[in-house]
């Protein structure tokens, strides 16, 4: 209970915090008369902005459109990141070949694929799924294999022993021992897909978080842009406590870290 009212303390504290310093750069802002014009980008504008978006629907469709790509993206990056990660795990051989070519994939900047992306897919709302998919499967597949190479192989023998098949193996103890760091490639991903999908958004499409940040700057409505930065801020921090979470129920074999 008390490390419970600490972390609300340490929250709330936090945050305030932060609200005062926006509030004094704010302030400067608004009184430089070379700066005086974007004295919207202050608190104060920008928490009276959150009902005129929310009443014509901005910020929920927004959300709804983003959140459809980043679902579907971090979807198909776990489908396929998940058994690339056990069979680099489990085969020395495909981990020898693959380690390679996977690393110089892994270090190309999701959005220098957007060129490559428009060419092949035919919507931008396809290509923005395919850049945050490329983004989020390397996490995955190498927390999973870390994960795989941390059991110890007397379980596969005594597993063996016992007449397990194939799929017991892969469901009584792989996929339950690994689960910890799946969901810990899952945040890492989490991340790397919240910060391609901003800017991906910027160009090509009419709905999500991103092309609301441009539209605002675009109409000068800088509390507007303000307002939905912080909407991003607070759905991403939502989202990756979320995987907190998880980690921590599935982190009884490895104690309480995440």
């Amino acid at each position: 209970m008390k490390s419970s009212g600490r972390g609300l303390y340490n929250f709330f504290g936090g945050l305030a915090i932060l609200f005062v310093f926006w509030w004094i750069g704010g302030y400067f802002i608004s009184i430089n008369p070379s700066t005086e014009h974007f004295a919207a980008f202050g608190p104060i504008p920008t928490f009276k902005a959150f009902p005129e978006l929310w009443s014509s629907g901005t910020i929920q469709s927004a959300i709804a459109a983003s959140g459809y790509r980043l679902g579907l993206g971090l979807l198909i990056a776990i489908v396929i990141g998940v058994p690339i990660g056990i069979l680099m795990g489990r085969s020395k051989r495909f981990r020898e070949i693959s380690n390679s070519p996977f690393q110089l994939l892994r270090m190309i900047s999701p959005l220098a694929w957007m060129p490559l992306a428009v060419i092949v897919f035919a919507t931008w709302n396809q290509s923005i799924i395919f850049l945050i998919a490329i983004a989020s499967v390397w996490p995955v597949a190498f927390a999973t294999a870390a994960g795989l190479a941390k059991i110890d192989p007397a379980w596969f023998k005594v597993a063996r022993n016992l007449g397990a098949k194939p799929i017991h193996m892969m469901t009584k103890i792989i996929l339950p021992a690994i689960s910890f760091d799946v969901f810990t490639g899952i945040r890492l991903a989490l991340g790397v897909a919240w910060i391609v999908l901003v800017p991906a958004e910027y160009l090509g499409v009419t709905s999500g978080l991103g092309y609301s940040i441009e539209d605002a700057r675009e109409t000068l409505s800088y509390h507007h842009l303000t307002a939905i930065v912080l909407v991003i801020g607070a759905l991403g921090y939502i989202l990756d406590s979320t995987c907190v979470l998880l980690i921590k129920h599935f982190s009884w074999h490895r104690g309480d870290e995440s």
